[in-house]
This record gives structure tokens, sequence and C-alpha cells, in this order.
């Protein structure tokens, strides 16, 4: 597990974090946000009681005080307040605080539940905030052509394959970073590693035989870092998610489409709408191709279909006589 972010966790924390990621099996950016969810809430805790100066910074808060006894001592009330507070003060949207109220929860309900080294669980009876139903952002059929045609440059053949596996795969950044070459078999058929570390069979399709054919043909064997790593950096290395991030927001600015909200994980949005829209792709399929934990996660493609049949009709030259 990566602990560059959570150096300065006091042991309390750290030890649920430890369980999180090495028992419960959540991934290392999960475990990440767990500890920043934890380090907001317990600097509005320190704040709140008066046990810093009221004109320091809430972001240079030093949370080394927080221990077990601070932590058996946080009520109902203060939790109420502090979701008030990201609400108001942070502009946190109802998702934010759903997800601040889960890890709150799981870290409440560890040292009561799982370990019993506190005897009250301040977030039991707490309801997380109603999440509204965002339909997700995606490329037209059209546009995601665009976007392949305007790869160039020194590495194209390494960026095309990677739109190329976005689109047609829909893996998450995290999956597609993390491709080693021994994932893929001599047959074409890819592992990937999800979320919590869980592993799904996709087999490639020849658009991602062809682009990978072509990549591995100019991908740097010498002084890689990383010899196992699919994907390479210009530094030699495997190649990082802000990497492929701004290398996909490139593409983007280019066909005209930048700063309107696209980014890597829209790509698997695209590849999901259109595999269940002009693929016929039954949501059963698409929930083990996506590597969705919940069928409800994936019936929100099945949403955007409906929302176009909706504006379908609302275009009708009579819809409004």
């Amino acid at each position: 597990m990566r602990y560059e972010l959570m150096k300065e966790a006091p042991p309390v924390i750290r030890e649920f974090l430890d369980y999180t990621g090495n028992i419960k099996g959540r991934a290392d950016l999960t475990v990440e946000e767990y500890y920043r969810d934890l380090r907001t809430f317990f600097r509005f805790i320190i704040m709140d009681r008066g046990l810093v100066k009221k004109d320091i910074d809430m972001d240079d808060i030093d949370i080394s005080c927080v221990d077990l006894e601070m932590v058996g001592s946080v009520t109902f009330s203060e939790i109420i307040l502090f979701l008030n507070y990201c609400k108001e003060d942070r502009s946190n949207g109802a998702n934010t605080r759903a997800r601040k109220t889960s890890t709150l929860k799981d870290f409440f309900n560890y040292f009561t539940v799982k370990t019993h080294k506190i005897s009250h669980n301040p977030t039991e009876g707490l309801e997380a905030p109603k999440k509204g139903k965002k339909l997700p952002k995606y490329l037209t059929l059209e546009e995601s052509l665009k976007l392949l045609e305007a790869v160039d440059g020194e590495f194209r053949e390494r960026d095309y394959c990677i739109l190329v596996f976005f689109l047609n795969c829909g893996m998450r950044l995290s999956e597609l970073v993390g491709i080693n070459l021994s994932d893929i078999n001599s047959e074409y058929v890819l592992t990937v590693r999800g979320k919590g570390n869980k592993e799904r069979t996709l087999y490639l399709n020849p658009a991602c035989i062809n682009a990978l054919k072509e990549y591995l043909k100019v991908r740097p064997v010498d002084a890689v870092s990383d010899r196992n790593a699919l994907f390479i950096s210009r530094k030699r290395c495997r190649i990082t998610n802000k990497g492929v991030y701004h290398m996909v927001n490139h593409y983007l600015e280019k066909i005209g489409l930048g700063n309107q909200g696209y980014s890597p994980h829209k790509l698997r949005h695209t590849a999901a709408t259109l595999m269940y829209q002009k693929g016929g792709v039954d949501i059963r399929t698409l929930q083990a191709i996506l590597g969705h934990s919940n069928l409800g996660t994936t019936q929100i493609y099945t949403h955007i279909a409906d929302d176009q049949i909706k504006k379908g009709l609302n275009a009708n030259p009579l819809a409004k006589v």
C-alpha cells in the first residue's frame, strides 16, 4: 500500500487505514480518499472544539493530537455540524457528502464493532445525503472517431493504443495504467485488476489487437525501469495516471472538446454507452465488462437511452401543440 500522503496520519487513523487496505482489500486510491475525509473531519473537530487559534487556516491544522480518546468522544451532533460545514463552507455536493458519511460510518464501525475499542458509535442512525441522479457524460460515436484520428506525434502508437483500449474496453484509468505485459496472453486475452484488486477477463477485439501490435513494435525496451509495464512514459517508466490524463486532454482540446468536463473516466462512460446503445450489449454483460459489483451501477446506461428517447419525443414539432 502507498503511504506517501499518509505519513502524518496519527496511529489511530493509520490502524483503520491498514485494516481497510490490507484486510478489506480496498484500492490504494480509495484508502487515500478515506484518509483525506478523516483528515478534514478531525481538522474540523479540532477547530470546533477551540483546540487551535481561530485565525488558523483549516488546511494547516495538525491532526497528530488525534488519539483513541478523541475518537471515542465524538458526538452525533458534531458529525452533523461537520456535514453542514462541508455543505455550506466547502460547497460539497450531495455525492461528496454521502462519501464522507460513508467514510465516517466505516471508521467508527471499525472501532466499535470490529475492535470494541470505543463503546459508542456516533454515526449510528446517521443517514447519508440523498445523491442526485446525474447521467454520465460521454462522447458520441463521431466524436470518438475524431479523437482517434487526432492522434499524432512522437508517441502516437502508444497514445492511439491507450485511447483504443479506453474506448473499446471501458476500463478505469488505474486499470489501464496498471496493465503489465504478462497480463496479456498469446490469445490476446487481458486480465485486468479493478477495485479491491478484483480480477476480470477482457477479450481484446480486433481494433485493440491491431493497436497493441503497432505499439509493441515501438515500445521502449532499453533502460526501462519497469520492464513489465505495458505503457511506458517519456521517462522510460510506467506511465502515470497524471500522464494519461494530460495526454487525453491534449487530444480532446485538439478536436475542440477541451474544458468541457471530459476526462479518461468519460472515455469509460463512452465505451459503455456505445456498447449498450449501438452494440446491443445486454446489461448483465456490460456489468461484467465494466467490473461493476452492483448491477444498479451499470443501469445508469439504460437511463441514458431513456433520456434520449424523451428528448426525441420532445423534439417532435407537434410536442407543444
